[in-house]
């Protein structure tokens, strides 16, 4: 029998036996063609239409040199698409067919065999359509329409007295970042970006499974399991879970049932760096007359999880408490992993993920200008142990409150809800990105000379949407233990004095307001849920921006256009020159901006830990990149560690030794962020000249009573061990260790900025251990020893004491590793 026969004869068998099956038509022989021609050209669905006018050659590249300038004008063209497919006899036999596109992307009108079924307006929202009425044996037709999003947008912007600033794109239930970020290119997409499915069912259909968690003990865990049942007959059905039958009656039409659950013996689910993240799997079956009507399996973790805040001496708290303990949140801020979403593949976004998780984060901030992430980024940080900050996809500017745009946003939240919120990582839901700050602190209002009543308006709007429409929707549509809800990230602007006493704060004195880095370590919020500075993408990632052979300089081109701040360079380079020596060679400008990149944020991640408990969380502001550029991120687009990966991996770690030189005085902090408590540590402390000479040693013990948070430890003016003119020649060894002098964790101090260290020519050697292994060695102290090459180093960008190596993994063999450190930025 040949594979077609097979596959006639096994769908024939699916058919006749089952009561639900699905197809998905998004395999099908997709076209698509400009509105203005009549020309049907192949496209890909699941996709967009640049990623199709890309394969067809009719726009460049947008991400390749300046290219991004020459596809503008596809956002403002309409588009349509269309597929043919056949229905048997046997599959119009069942009594219910729907069709179903999760994601349409965002104006359309869609057409089966040339009738309107539906007209749709918002990216975020699940359309399901009852077809079976329009649909005939043999070939059937469909076809959608997308109408350009910046012009329906501008039309919908006509209804509003005001303008609105950022306008069409708040006007507009689509990814926000699509219309250019100050690290994304503006590329305003259409077309069917997630799967098109046809739904065949019979007598009854499984529409909505909300698990919640009611009590939870060491020894069971008592669940009520949520089922919305659509049933098209009344009578007796059988509803199981894990094989556990409970006899159901439905009535005609929509019934929600409640039924109690039990685990016994549970096993929590558990952040990074606290132990397993255990999931449980729940198959949910729907019988009747022994026949399976429908089957779903749901994916849960057993936790609790609380927003603290309570008022202190110094403000309100902001904490979350994970299964009755404090969680000190480490972590980070996402944003969409390609301009292209539907080009995002599963390994990327475990890769991702698992480099959180390597990286000792326990949360990610989902930010409100991207898109609600697909299942497979839930599903990672399930099984790493990340939780979720979930923003709703609003962020920066002013929104809508007309009764159209609020019954769309509700539809829309209910939508993520059910399909997110029995993810174990998800912690809490945000209603929007930086729009209290936006009307509060950004002056749109002067800008745009809003009358008084303009103004109020705003605030009204804003309220609505915010406090009333989305909280309420989360209460109806997610279960008691998933409700926790805050109205917007940051809760007070960085300008003003409570947003570092209370709430969560976007701090951008240091890269907006080109504060120095060392101004972190004075203003410390309750918990920063964002903050950033912007260092190059790897050498591979500058190459992968040109089209053709690489030219790298800074003035060139593609390099400028690569950067989408308006004064990104000038800034970079303004505290570049406070820290470093700035180099002329654009291969040591790339290094040196990296790690000014990673020194900025170890400053202000160490501040924010020394703080404990009165900072609780610290997310910095980015992890990825959605196309090549210069950016805050700490992974490049093409998934390569920038030096602040690497160093985030070691300011996170769960035990760490840190310092705070202030007004001539060291003080000393031992933080611990695992359940075990420290126990009779102390602290070796070396004072080291750049030839590896040690010319003091001290022991420092705790300095009163040990806390299982922080320990602080004596604090040592500072010169009374070393004297002022070695600060540029010496630096500190610490090393925390425990009762059985065995070494919890290590860390160096130094006392002039790198710019003004005396370094010395380090000899640095690479040994080949195997084809995936080296080990790297020094004579005299290298400080951000840098290796470059084509692969994955398990550390770079690392400091290495004198007469010392350190094994290093590849993910791929190399022939030839080049090495560079400090000192080559600084040599004449």
């Amino acid at each position: 029998m040949n594979k077609t026969l097979l596959f006639l004869f096994c769908l024939i068998q699916n058919l006749l036996f089952a009561q639900f099956f699905e197809r998905n038509l998004s395999s099908e022989k997709w076209q698509f063609k400009n509105s203005k021609e009549n020309k049907w050209l192949t496209a890909k669905v699941p996709g967009t239409v640049h990623l199709d006018l890309m394969k067809h050659r009719i726009i460049p590249d947008p991400y390749k040199d300046e290219n991004e300038k020459k596809v503008q004008w596809v956002e403002n063209e309409d588009w349509w698409y269309q597929t043919k497919f056949k229905i048997s006899s046997t599959e119009l036999n069942n009594q219910n067919i729907e069709l179903i596109f999760n994601g349409l992307d965002t104006f359309s009108e869609i057409y089966l065999n040339g009738i309107l079924l539906q007209v749709t307006d918002n990216m975020f929202r699940t359309w399901k359509i009852p077809v079976k009425q329009y649909l005939k044996s043999g070939e059937n037709i469909l076809k959608i329409k997308f109408k350009s999003s910046v012009n329906a947008g501008k039309e919908l912007a006509k209804k509003v007295a005001f303008t609105m600033p950022e306008s069409p794109r708040s006007f507009v239930r689509k990814a926000q970042y699509q219309f250019g970020w100050d690290w994304g290119p503006r590329l305003v997409t259409a077309g069917i970006w997630k799967e098109v499915k046809l739904e065949f069912w019979n007598n009854a259909q499984l529409e909505n499974i909300k698990i919640e968690q009611k009590n939870v003990t060491e020894q069971k865990a008592e669940l009520n399991i949520f089922t919305e049942i659509f049933a098209d007959k009344e009578g007796q059905y059988f509803l199981s879970f894990n094989n556990k039958t409970n006899t159901v009656h439905l009535r005609k039409g929509k019934n929600a049932i409640q039924i109690p659950f039990t685990i016994e013996n549970p096993k929590l689910w558990q952040p990074n760096g606290w132990g397993n993240p255990n999931v449980y799997h729940i198959k949910v079956s729907l019988k009747k007359d022994s026949k399976i009507l429908a089957e779903k399996t749901e994916t849960i973790g057993l936790k609790t999880i609380e927003l603290i805040q309570e008022k202190d001496g110094k403000g309100k708290s902001f904490y979350f408490k994970v299964n009755g303990k404090p969680l000190y949140a480490k972590g980070v801020n996402w944003i969409p992993g390609d301009s292209f979403s539907p080009r995002m593949t599963k390994e990327k976004y475990h890769q991702l993920i698992k480099a959180c998780k390597d990286a000792h984060m326990n949360m990610i901030r989902v930010w409100g200008g991207g898109i609600y992430e697909d299942d497979e980024f839930y599903k990672a940080c399930d099984e790493n142990g990340i939780l979720v900050w979930q923003d709703f996809m609003f962020a920066g500017s002013f929104y809508p409150a007309d009764e159209n745009f609020l019954q769309n946003v509700k539809a829309e939240v209910k939508d993520q809800v059910q399909r997110l919120q029995n993810h174990p990582s998800i912690a809490l839901w945000c209603g929007n990105n930086e729009i209290d700050e936006a009307i509060v602190n950004w002056g749109y209002q002067k800008q745009f000379n809003y009358s008084k009543e303009d103004s109020l308006q705003v605030w009204k709007d804003y309220k609505k949407l915010f406090h009333e429409v989305i909280p309420n929707a989360i209460q109806e549509f997610a279960t008691r233990d998933k409700q926790i809800y805050w109205e917007s990230s940051p809760s007070i602007g960085w300008g003003h004095k409570e947003s570092l006493t209370e709430g969560d704060s976007h701090y951008w004195g240091v890269w907006w307001g080109e504060q120095p880095f060392e101004i972190f370590n004075e203003k410390v919020p309750r918990f920063a849920s964002e903050y950033g500075f912007q260092g190059m993408p790897s050498l591979e990632t500058i190459r992968f921006m040109f089209s053709g052979e690489p030219e790298l300089r800074l003035q060139n081109g593609t390099v400028k256009a690569h950067e989408k701040h308006a004064k990104g360079w000038e800034i970079i380079e303004k505290y570049m020159q406070r820290d470093y020596f700035v180099p002329k060679d654009f291969v040591k400008y790339n290094y040196v901006s990296q790690l000014l990149q990673a020194r900025g944020m170890q400053i202000a991640i160490e501040a924010h830990r020394r703080s404990k408990p009165y900072n609780m969380g610290t997310l910095y502001w980015q992890l990825n990149d959605c196309w090549p550029v210069v950016s805050w991120s700490s992974i490049d687009y093409l998934g390569n560690w920038k030096a602040l990966q690497y160093q985030v991996k070691r300011s996170f770690e769960n035990q760490v030794i840190f310092t705070e030189e202030k007004d001539g005085i060291l003080n000393f902090y031992g933080i611990n962020d695992e359940p075990k408590k420290f126990e009779d540590v102390f602290i070796e402390i070396q004072v080291i000249d750049f030839n590896g000479k040690i010319l003091n040693e001290i022991t420092n013990v705790p300095d009163g009573k040990i806390l299982d948070e922080i320990i602080r430890f004596d604090p040592i003016e500072i010169e009374n061990i070393i004297s002022n003119n070695l600060k540029n020649k010496v630096f500190l060894n610490l090393i925390l260790r425990d009762k059985n002098q065995q070494i919890i964790a290590q860390n160096l101090h130094f006392f002039a900025k790198p710019k003004d260290l005396k370094l010395l020519k380090p000899n640095i050697k690479i040994r080949k251990i195997s084809a995936t292994e080296i080990e790297v060695s020094t004579d005299v102290f290298a400080k951000d020893i840098y290796l470059i090459g084509n692969t994955h180093f398990s550390d770079n960008f690392f400091d290495l004491l004198p007469g010392t190596a350190k094994k290093i993994k590849l993910s791929v063999p190399l022939e030839k590793i080049e090495v560079m450190s400090l000192w080559d930025t600084i040599s004449p």
